[in-house]
C-alpha cells in the first residue's frame, strides 16, 4: 500500500483543506492515488493546474489522480476530459467523508468520476476542523468560506459558494485545544473573513469574534487575523486593535486598486479615499501597524492616470507587504468582456507596484534597527515579529517559542537580530 500524495495550488485555506483531506482520506483507507486541490482564481492558476496534472501522472503513472478544488468546482468538464484524471471532486464534497469512503474502493466507476454538485446550495461550513495545521508555533483556523459578493474579476464565489460562517462556540474551542497543545498564535482564516457572522443568528461582527477568543482563552499569547476588507470592519474589531495587545498589528487588506473609476468597475464597496482614512486610522490606534494589501495591475480600463492612483496608495496607506496581481481575463467573469489593457503594459505596471513594494519592505526594515521585538521562533534560526516580518538569527532559539530581540541590522527582506 502506498499513501496518496497530496498537492496544493493556491490559497492559505486550500493549505489548510488539504490537511483536512489528507486525514480524511487516511480514515478512509485510500491508497495509491494522488490529489490535486486546484485553484481558479486567475485563468493563469487553471493553466498551471493542468500542468501539474500533467506532471504528476507522469511521475506517478499506476496511481488513480482525483482533482479537486476551485478550478474543480467551477471548470470540472475541462478536467474530467483531461486523459489523466480519473476523478473530479467539487469543494463539498472533498471536505465529506463519505467521498472518500467511496474513493478509497478499487474501482472508480464512470457515475463516481465527477462528483461535483451546486456550490450555492451549501449553507454551512465543513464540520472537519484540523487542530495544529501549520508549523510548530503557528496554526491557522478556518472560521469562514465562501463570499456573497460578486467583484467583476472574481470567480471565486463559484468555487467556494456563499459566505458561511463558524459558530463562534466551535471556534473558541478548536482554539483552546491549539493552546493546550502548546500553541502560541493562532491565525483566523477565510475567504471573505470580514463577513463571518452575518449567517449566524444575532448577526456578530468579526470584531465580536475577536473579543470573545481573546476573554476566553486567556492563555493564547497572539491572534492574528488574515486578509479582511477594511470597508466592512466594525467597531469592535477597532476597539480590539487599539485596546488588545494580543491581536498582532499586522492587517493583509483587499485593496485592489486605487482608482474610484477602476473601482466602480471591479464592482468593490470602497473607494481610495475609505481605504486611505481606514489606514490612518488603524495606525493612530496602533502605531506599530503594518499592512499587507492584494493590488491588481492592469485591470481592464486602466489608463496611466488609474494605474498611478494605485502606486501612490502604496505611500499614502503606508503598505508594506504587497501582493501585486497581473490581470488576467477570467471566462465568465464581466471584466474579461471589458476593453483590456495590453499585456506589455500590465507586466510593466505590476513590475512598477512591486518595486514599490520593495522600496516600502526597505523602508520599512531600517526604521527597525535598534528596536526590540518579541519574535515567535518558525524554526531554530527564523521567527516573525508582531509585524509579521522576518527575523534572522546566527545561533538557535526554541522552535515555537516567543523569544526577545534586538535588532542589528537586515537583508533585502529580513530582520537580523540577537
Amino acid at each position: 500500500m502506498n499513501a496518496p500524495v497530496f498537492a496544493t495550488l493556491g490559497c492559505r485555506l486550500n493549505a489548510y483543506e488539504t490537511e483536512a483531506m489528507k486525514d480524511l482520506a487516511g480514515q478512509a483507507g485510500l491508497d495509491n492515488a494522488v490529489v490535486i486541490n486546484t485553484c481558479a482564481v486567475t485563468s493563469e492558476a487553471v493553466r498551471k493546474a493542468r500542468q501539474e496534472i500533467r506532471r504528476l501522472r507522469r511521475e506517478n503513472p499506476h496511481a488513480r489522480l482525483i482533482v479537486t478544488g476551485c478550478a474543480a468546482q467551477t471548470e470540472p468538464e475541462t478536467f474530467a476530459a483531461m486523459p489523466e484524471v480519473d476523478a473530479v471532486i467539487g469543494n463539498t464534497e472533498k471536505m465529506q467523508p463519505g467521498t472518500w469512503g467511496r474513493l478509497a474502493a478499487d474501482f472508480i466507476g464512470d457515475a463516481e468520476r465527477v462528483q461535483v454538485n451546486d456550490i450555492m446550495s451549501v449553507t454551512e461550513t465543513a464540520g472537519h476542523l484540523i487542530d495544529g495545521f501549520g508549523t510548530r508555533s503557528r496554526a491557522y483556523v478556518q472560521v469562514q468560506n465562501g463570499c456573497d459578493h460578486r467583484c467583476t474579476f472574481c470567480i471565486i464565489p463559484f468555487g467556494r459558494g456563499n459566505s458561511r460562517s463558524v459558530p463562534a462556540g466551535v471556534v473558541v474551542d478548536q482554539i483552546k485545544r491549539l493552546v493546550g497543545s502548546g500553541y502560541n498564535e493562532v491565525v483566523l482564516t477565510g475567504v471573505d473573513l470580514t463577513s463571518w457572522g452575518a449567517d449566524l443568528p444575532s448577526q456578530p461582527k468579526l470584531g465580536d469574534l475577536v473579543m470573545r477568543i481573546l476573554r476566553l482563552v486567556p492563555d493564547l499569547p497572539r491572534l492574528r487575523i488574515s486578509s479582511i476588507d477594511s470597508i466592512e470592519v466594525d467597531e469592535n474589531l477597532m476597539q480590539a486593535i487599539a485596546t488588545e495587545p494580543r491581536l498582532m498589528p499586522h492587517l493583509h487588506l483587499s485593496l485592489q486598486h486605487g482608482d474610484d473609476l477602476i473601482l466602480k468597475r471591479m464592482k468593490r464597496r470602497h473607494l481610495r479615499d475609505d481605504a486611505i482614512r481606514f489606514a490612518e486610522e488603524a495606525r493612530r490606534l496602533r502605531p506599530d501597524m503594518t499592512f499587507g494589501a492584494d493590488i491588481i495591475a492592469g485591470f481592464p480600463t486602466e489608463t496611466e492616470a488609474a494605474f498611478e492612483n494605485s502606486l501612490r496608495l502604496v505611500e499614502e496607506c503606508h503598505l508594506t507587504w504587497l501582493h501585486v496581481f497581473p490581470y488576467s481575463p477570467r471566462p465568465g467573469t464581466p471584466a474579461a468582456r471589458m476593453p483590456q489593457v495590453h499585456g506589455t503594459a500590465i507586466k510593466a505596471r505590476a513590475a512598477r507596484l512591486r518595486a514599490a513594494g520593495e522600496a516600502r519592505v526597505a523602508t520599512h526594515l531600517a526604521e527597525q534597527q535598534g528596536r526590540k521585538h518579541k519574535v515567535l521562533m518558525e524554526n531554530p534560526r527564523m521567527g516573525r515579529t508582531e509585524q509579521f516580518t522576518e527575523v534572522s538569527f546566527d545561533s538557535d532559539r526554541p522552535e515555537g517559542q516567543i523569544v526577545s530581540a534586538t535588532v542589528i541590522g537586515h537583508s533585502a527582506a529580513q530582520l537580523l537580530a540577537r
